[in-house]
């Protein structure tokens, strides 16, 4: 384990062609795919009552096949020219322009996932930029002007998007009437005002309105005889906004999806800003690879689902998905491989705990998290005290290489968030094996720490460079905004997967207990909670723009892609219980296949 957080090493590239994993069934599927299929799952299908079945799909990610994934551009020709290209942008974002072009430059950079190159020079920019004199000389009447730097002011943190958003408002309602939405410049005006608008708080009604107001054209407009009049490329970038908008994306997916849309547009498109994103987004990928290479090396090693548990599901590849949407950027390698561990247990505990073990089984199981002692082990059964020792150690060892800057000692952190998610996980089990149905509160009250969000957002807490002794114990309450970003995980997994683990025999979800405890159909409780998602959007973009703590790198990244992150992967149906969804072709697009460049 020692080697677990070793630098990534350069190795060389040339542009070879990166294969597909075969769609065919009978080659996409691993060895250990087949044989699991072949004997089924064992202790799930044992004659024993008490134990139940997930009929989990196998993993379709075969170690072999993740250690034979080519890694490229890597070699010092690669990082010379990425360099050579990024002083080139940097020298861009220094010149004179117009108030139009300048923030489009700044918003390309972001969409083509390069800003984390260029935060100083960003943050500087947009600072210059609202303290212009004449600024709102320049917003005046111009609604894409004032979205588009409303937007990019909130999205980085920055003081005066208040006064923007006044402008912002006033320019709507002058210009509603007036608009007869046949050019592109009103086109892009609204698409501006559809994304701006999801970056409202609670009690920006007239934002609320006016971006409703956007949606609503933008649908009808694009299906309409006026879609003739602007470029398709425009009117591609308008559906998928419609699908979902910016706030709510993934991130890196998204810079893949941009990075093709970037290219034809033919008027704007830098060839410079191209060539970079091109380049850097490859070798992101190049690093990534690695770090798969090795959690999968470190899982096959482990054996804890193919040899030990195996009714529980085997989702190395997604699990370091979720790391990466998390926080994508090179340099949080550790909390990644970290983060890539830690999800990995929580899986097969939860499947412990919603699957294979019996009540009495899981309070003992709970007690021996709680007091985390290696001898207490002993009087587990042998399925349980196997997962605990290998957790227990995983964790320490974790502990033990991931001291900060001041020599804070993180395991007493790394510690309680397993209790807290276990003795979740137990409230839970009582609820089946009772037969108890929960109000919708009380449910959430429970299920925004058993979603276990609490782990990446606690790790990620005690990663951060400015961490004092006082600041770790401030957050064993957990922040409100921590409480907002694992409330929207939790709704976007009950979404998806609350029918499935109903059809296991799991606990009631938010859309069953909204359901009981009001009386209505699943298509209200559903509504309901999408409703329950856009105010948690908003009180957590509230928290963002308020709560001194999110200063901490890279816990203000996690905190915001959590639900991003969950809304990708949950967008269709469970992409984290089946394989076989869209994360499939999302692992390929973002992990494994390289950009032609």
């Amino acid at each position: 384990m020692a080697a677990l957080y070793a630098p990534i090493l350069l190795l060389p590239c040339t542009q070879k062609k990166q294969p597909l994993l075969p769609p065919s069934s009978s080659h996409s599927l691993s060895r250990l795919s087949h044989t699991r299929r072949r004997r089924g799952i064992v202790r799930a299908t044992t004659s024993d009552p008490a134990r139940r079945s997930g009929n989990y799909h196998p993993t379709i990610w075969d170690d072999s096949y993740i250690q034979t994934l080519y890694v490229g551009f890597t070699e010092e020709d690669c990082l010379i020219r990425r360099n050579k290209l990024k002083e080139e942008v940097r020298h861009l974002i220094g010149e004179e322009r117009g108030l139009v072009e300048q923030l489009e430059l700044l918003d390309n950079l972001r969409q083509l996932g390069l800003s984390y190159h260029f935060e100083l020079e960003i943050n500087d920019a947009l600072r210059s930029i609202n303290s212009m004199e004449n600024l709102n000389n320049d917003l005046e009447n111009n609604l894409h002007v004032t979205s588009l730097l409303f937007r990019l002011l909130r999205e980085q943190g920055l003081h005066g998007s208040q006064l923007c958003l006044q402008d912002l408002v006033n320019n709507f309602k002058c210009e509603k009437a007036n608009y007869n939405m046949n050019s592109e410049h009103d086109f892009k005006g609204m698409l501006s005002l559809y994304e701006a608008s999801y970056l409202a708080v609670d009690g920006e009604d007239a934002l609320d309105e006016a971006g409703e107001f956007a949606a609503k054209f933008l649908d009808k407009a694009t299906k309409g005889s006026s879609v003739n009049n602007i470029p398709d490329q425009l009117i591609k970038q308008i559906d998928h906004a419609l699908e979902l908008p910016l706030h709510w994306r993934m991130p890196r997916l998204h810079t893949r999806w941009y990075i093709d849309a970037y290219v034809t547009q033919d008027n704007s498109m830098d060839p410079i800003l191209l060539e970079l994103a091109k380049l850097d987004f490859n070798i992101v990928q190049s690093i990534y690879k690695n770090e798969l290479k090795e959690m999968s090396r470190w899982w096959r090693n482990l054996g804890i689902v193919c040899d030990k548990l195996d009714f529980a599901r085997d989702r190395l590849v997604e699990h370091y998905l979720w790391a990466v949407g998390f926080c994508f950027e090179p340099k949080y390698w550790k909390f990644r491989k970290g983060t890539t561990q830690m999800n990995c247990f929580i899986t097969t505990i939860d499947d412990i705990y919603d699957v294979y073990g019996t009540l009495n089984e899981l309070e003992l199981f709970t007690e021996m998290i709680n007091r985390w002692e290696f001898d207490a082990l002993q009087s587990l059964p042998d399925y349980m005290k196997t997962c605990l020792t290998l957790l227990f150690n995983t964790v320490n060892e974790i502990a033990n290489t991931t001291s900060t800057k001041q020599g804070i000692n993180v395991f007493p952190y790394l510690k309680r968030a397993w209790a807290d998610l276990c003795n979740a996980y137990l409230t839970e089990a009582r609820w089946y094996h009772t037969g108890y149905t929960p109000t919708l509160n009380e449910y959430l009250e429970n299920a925004w720490i058993s979603i276990s969000g609490i782990f990446p957002l606690s790790f990620s807490y005690c990663l951060s460079g400015e961490l004092t002794e006082e600041s770790l114990n401030n957050f064993d309450c957990y922040h409100d905004i921590v409480r907002y970003s694992c409330m929207l995980l939790r709704l976007y997994d009950d979404m998806a997967t609350s029918e499935d683990e109903m059809q296991r025999g799991d606990v009631p979800k938010s859309i069953q207990c909204y359901m009981k405890e009001k009386n209505v159909s699943e298509s209200v409780a559903r509504d309901y909670i999408k409703y329950l998602i856009k105010k948690y959007w908003k009180l957590l973009n509230k928290e963002l723009a308020t709560t001194n703590s999110i200063n901490l790198e890279p816990f203000k990244r996690v905190i915001t892609y959590i639900p991003r992150m969950a809304q990708c992967m949950y967008q269709h149906g469970d992409g984290h219980g089946d394989p076989n969804l869209d994360t499939r072709d999302r692992v390929i697009s973002l992990l494994i296949n390289p950009i032609k460049v």
